[in-house]
């Protein structure tokens, strides 16, 4: 699956709650799922893991949705097998 297919189930599922809900509500939604990822990192639980990653990356698409931003083009835009700021893969900048 694309990120884009998943996007789309996304829409489909929750886009006009969503939309209702507005950028802002739903926005807090995903930190407060980031949040809970991080809670599951700490945990050292696999499961865990599992259900807030995909949680996170649900919120973050439904965010995306409602605010007309399609994820799989923006990210393939941004990182096109090469870092942004050093142009190289795999990135070179110093931190």
């Amino acid at each position: 699956m694309h990120i884009h297919e998943f996007q789309e189930i996304m829409r489909t599922l929750y886009f006009h709650r969503d939309s209702q809900r507005g950028v802002e509500k739903t926005f807090d939604w995903l930190v407060e799922e980031v949040a809970e990822l991080g809670e599951a990192l700490r945990a050292d639980d696999k499961k865990a893991l599992e259900n807030e990653f995909a949680d996170v990356i649900a919120w973050l698409a439904s965010l995306a949705n409602i605010t007309n931003i399609d994820l799989e083009k923006a990210a393939i835009s941004k990182y096109n097998g090469k870092c942004p700021k050093c142009k190289h893969s795999p990135c070179q900048c110093t931190f």
